[in-house]
């Protein structure tokens, strides 16, 4: 009898353990971002066809460019040739170049060759990075450091610098992206960016100190947090293990992960206003899709401690796929294009915003993440 009851007990222990292992079905987390992309992916069977909201801009822009980051990354963790046809028709369509022509400065424009750089890793071709190479090495060639004044830039450019330092081995690529980031951290507006004692980031210089939310707080906007501790994810998952800087991408992405902790919803949202839940602080699903993903990443990395932070993980991941995931794959409260918490407003489960690319790439993002936690 006694050792039917050790047996019993050694299951039911077995039993718990391996239920708390599982946090999250990875069928299930999968058949979700093939739901809201095969929703996307219907809506828009021309990867070429022109966007037309308040004017009509082609299909290279940078919203588009963050979907295909998503799509790549649902790529990696489910090769579907449906998928990479996709990416590469919206490529070849654009002749692997960017908005606005193939020499530019502005991260928005250069966002588009993530993918181009992704693609050519599958199957090298030189005319897939023709275009990227000659832009990126202008910028890497030039003694400009200060581009990415708006914090939206860093997670456009900084993984394109990542991405072609590894591909072409060479750390200049690593050294003039650490330059850039930290001019935006340290230099723009009165002090940088980022707030050291807040662990956030201001989103440009028009909103670093005196500027105040009506609460008195400053004004830390949910999307424009997201987008950076996305970059510095996605550039720690691209940079060798002793690629120089890497210790700052790891300190900065604690640092934002400790401040988003007690900020967090109760519904495991996080306000589109993030200390001043009083301005348009409503839930919203963008700026919390990259914080899972930043944040998933930091947990499956070891930088994050998985007991402090999986919990975090677990709300907002259930918040999106319960109240932000339609049936048929659209994604409500999803904030329209802008840089504060006033734009794009209201929100509600339905309403479609703007553009609703990037919303979805932010999302496939969160997901390919949680797929690969063990």
């Amino acid at each position: 009898m006694k050792k039917l009851i050790l047996f019993i007990t050694s299951i039911l222990a077995y039993t718990t353990a391996t239920q708390a292992q599982q946090t999250f079905d990875k069928k299930t987390v999968l058949s979700q971002m093939e739901l809201a992309n095969k929703y996307f992916m219907d809506k828009w069977p021309d990867t070429g066809k022109t966007i037309i909201t308040n004017k009509e801009r082609p299909s290279n822009i940078w919203t588009r460019g963050v979907y295909y980051e998503g799509l790549m990354a649902l790529h990696e963790i489910y090769p579907k040739d449906i998928y990479y046809n996709y990416a590469y028709d919206w490529s070849e369509f654009h002749k692997w170049g960017f908005n606005g022509g193939n020499t530019t400065r502005n991260a928005d424009n250069y966002c588009a060759a993530q993918t181009y750089i992704d693609l050519y890793n599958l199957e090298p071709d030189a005319k897939k990075l023709k275009n990227t190479r000659a832009n990126i090495a202008m910028l890497l060639n030039t003694p400009q450091n200060n581009d990415w004044s708006w914090i939206d830039a860093i997670q456009m450019g900084m993984p394109v610098f990542a991405k072609m330092g590894v591909l072409e081995k060479d750390n200049r690529y690593f050294e003039k992206m650490y330059e850039m980031y930290m001019f935006s951290r340290n230099n723009h507006g009165d002090h940088g960016l980022f707030n050291p004692k807040d662990g956030l980031w201001w989103r440009d210089a028009d909103f670093d100190a005196p500027y105040k939310e009506p609460n008195g707080e400053d004004c830390y906007w949910s999307r424009g947090n997201g987008w950076v501790i996305a970059a510095l994810a996605k550039v720690l998952t691209i940079i060798p293990k002793n690629a120089p800087h890497r210790d700052q991408y790891v300190k900065d992405l604690q640092a934002m992960a400790k401040a988003l902790v007690p900020i967090q919803r109760t519904d495991g949202f996080w306000n589109v206003s993030l200390h001043d839940p009083t301005n348009f602080g409503e839930k919203e699903a963008s700026g919390t899709a990259l914080f899972v993903y930043g944040i998933t990443y930091g947990i499956n990395s070891g930088i994050l401690d998985k007991k402090i932070y999986l919990p975090v993980v677990e709300k907002a991941w259930n918040a999106l796929t319960a109240e932000s995931l339609h049936k048929d794959g659209f994604l409500g409260y999803l904030q329209s294009t802008g840089k504060e918490p006033k734009d794009g407003q209201p929100l509600n489960y339905d309403k479609i915003p703007d553009f609703e690319d990037y919303g979805l790439g932010c999302f496939l993002l969160a997901g390919s993440e949680i797929y690969k936690m063990k």
